[in-house]
């Protein structure tokens, strides 16, 4: 029977779920972030170590200014007040993507996060912000050339930003979207992927447990 340490997640449908209510996308996005906080629980339950939450790619900056001045207000003021609870819970939360174009606010907050780690961790999350998996190679390859190192799988991996993660076992994406929208190419080669028909905020905790469930049924050969 098929174990998950590391859970993947593509949060998508805030906005579009936001629409069919008639409400503004960034009220999509704070229903979305509330909704986390319940899935949490679920993979605290099940003993599940390790998520990825894809939060804001390298490419959501194509999205009208203000809807993304909204997501960093949310986010900025959800660290803030969720650090010490956090800390309390035994959740380890770092954040992967690239700093460049971040406001300096939420650049002391990701430092913050980074840099406040614990042993005992009863959930690591790694957050995608300002995420793109095709940077992320392309760094870690500069990386190598920089550092002189042999160019092999083993140094590779070591030179991801999720290095510190075992690769993904499933991978959920909500919203109806049958696509990776660049997120850990590489660290999915072998990662089971369901598509959820669902926008993010209507996914609750009976979806995840159906979706864990099936996925202990899933007889993963490895190219055996």
């Amino acid at each position: 029977m098929n174990k998950v340490r590391h859970l993947a997640i593509i949060m998508d449908g805030n906005g579009r779920w936001a629409k069919s209510k008639g409400r503004t996308r960034s009220f999509g996005h704070k229903q979305g972030l509330k909704n986390l906080d319940k899935i949490i629980r679920v993979l605290i339950k099940n003993n599940i170590k390790y998520l990825t939450l894809y939060t804001f790619s390298y490419d959501n900056w194509k999205r009208p200014k203000k809807e993304i001045t909204n997501i960093f207000i949310l986010l900025e003021n959800y660290l803030k007040k969720n650090f010490n609870d956090l800390k309390k819970k035994n959740i380890n939360v770092s954040f992967i993507g690239e700093n460049n174009k971040l406001p300096q606010s939420i650049r002391k907050l990701i430092k913050l996060y980074n840099n406040n780690k614990f042993n005992k961790s009863k959930l690591r999350i790694n957050v995608a912000f300002n995420y793109s998996s095709k940077k992320e190679i392309m760094n870690a390859i500069r990386l190598l050339f920089r550092e002189k190192k042999k160019i092999n799988e083993v140094n590779f991996v070591k030179s991801l930003y999720t290095r510190n993660f075992p690769d993904p076992d499933l991978l959920i994406r909500t919203g109806g979207r049958k696509r990776l929208s660049d997120f850990l190419l590489w660290q999915i080669s072998y990662t089971e992927l369901y598509f959820i028909d669902k926008l993010w905020p209507e996914f609750n905790e009976n979806d995840l447990v159906k979706v864990l469930k099936n996925f202990k049924l899933i007889k993963r050969n490895y190219g055996k």
